[in-house]
């Protein structure tokens, strides 16, 4: 059978994945590494969240939910919506997913078609342009940069819309840069979509994990919009793979219909725990989680600019540094690799995230106590005082 033609087969691995690979395989032979790879919280899952799910499962009543979710836990989220943002959103438009990553299967089987053209920010999240491909879609890269403050903005999409343009997928805070969109920009670049009949989807999933100002949801814009979140990340449920996306009215018929068919429903005991995730005493042990994380931030841009690193725009949300490393060495993937092999530091190649000069970067993810991240930048920093050509990176 031949199957060349196939979408799936023009998704391409990460590199990162390799990285994690070897650094497991050198922990199995006794090594210690120091994982600055993997953007995943380190925090437990908290301890009324698990009890929550406990009981649930001890009850034995461990069922379907409808598809589109728990009721309680779709009016909970309309409420956190109405509490944060000052946006009102009714619990029918409310689709509880197997994670972001299922939210994006809803969302995009519901807008692209073969031929369809999404504009993307490079760098950027790298499943992006994978699930446009997927259902028959023409990913567009846009570079971004510094200037731009790494996000795409209405006059770089508009330099690119032309025929079968079909709309843009956008990240506040982003991965990998840890970068906010301004909300004069975020606004116009809405707006300029939506006057042209194009989509917007907002991925959301790094929202509540700000050090500065919030982050603005697209919903505060235009009701039109798309948003994708999760609890992964600021709830800190990875495991648990438990998303959310909010469609515009005029969708909820047919998002119901795929949810039924993509995935029956989200684990059950998974939407109990998220529903616990939004309890008041919860959300403080997660505020006091979100400043422990800013302190990180703040102690790992110090010390890798005092390396010689140079982070070009300081994340001002999630859980990365994306730091130039182009005045050390002359190549990231390379010098990811070299680190791993020779110091016991896992670090994720820039190439990772899309082609616009990341073979100058790396991504650095402070998701370890401090400590650890002491420990990494100490290896780091012996490291670089060694000569380029006996770490094979010249």
């Amino acid at each position: 059978m031949d199957s060349s033609d196939v979408p799936a087969r023009a998704i391409a691995p990460f590199q990162v994945m390799e990285i994690l690979s070897r650094a497991k395989a050198m922990e199995r032979d006794g090594r210690d590494i120091v994982h600055l790879e993997i953007g995943e919280p380190d925090f437990p899952t908290p301890p009324l969240v698990v009890e929550a799910a406990v009981s649930f499962i001890r009850r034995g009543e461990v069922k379907y939910t409808p598809a589109s979710g728990l009721p309680e836990l779709r009016d909970a989220l309309a409420e956190y919506y109405r509490e944060r943002y000052g946006v009102g959103v009714g619990p029918e438009r409310i689709f509880v997913t197997p994670g972001a990553s299922g939210g994006f299967l809803l969302v995009l089987g519901m807008l692209l078609g073969p031929g369809s053209k999404v504009a993307l920010a490079d760098p950027g999240y790298p499943c992006y342009p994978n699930f446009v491909r997927l259902f028959g879609g023409e990913p567009c890269p846009v570079p971004v940069d510094d200037a731009t403050g790494f996000h795409l903005n209405a006059e770089s999409v508009r330099r690119l819309w032309g025929e079968r343009m079909a709309g843009t997928i956008i990240s506040s805070p982003a991965n990998p840069t840890g970068a906010t969109m301004a909300m004069p920009v975020m606004k116009e670049l809405v707006d300029w979509v939506h006057e042209r009949g194009g989509f917007v989807v907002s991925d959301e999933i790094y929202h509540g994990l700000e050090y500065g100002e919030r982050s603005h949801t697209a919903l505060e814009f235009s009701q039109r919009a798309f948003v994708v979140n999760s609890f992964s990340k600021y709830f800190g449920l990875t495991g648990w793979r438990l998303g959310w996306v909010i469609v515009p009215q005029d969708g909820v018929e047919l998002a119901e219909r795929l949810a039924q068919n993509l995935f029956i429903s989200a684990p059950a005991a998974s939407q109990i725990a998220g529903l616990a995730s939004l309890r008041e005493d919860n959300l403080q042990e997660l505020e006091r989680r979100r400043m422990a994380l800013a302190a990180r931030r703040d102690f790992l841009c110090e010390r890798l600019e005092r390396l010689g690193f140079v982070v070009r725009v300081k994340p001002q949300g999630a859980l990365y540094v994306f730091a130039d490393c182009s005045q050390l060495v002359p190549d990231g993937v390379a010098f990811a690799r070299a680190l791993l092999r020779e110091a016991g530091v896992a670090v994720t190649p820039g190439t990772d995230f899309g082609c616009h000069e990341t073979q100058h970067y790396v991504r650095f993810c402070y998701t370890a106590p401090i400590l650890r991240l002491a420990e990494g930048m100490d290896r780091i920093e012996r490291f670089l005082r060694r000569s380029p050509s006996r770490v094979g990176l010249v």
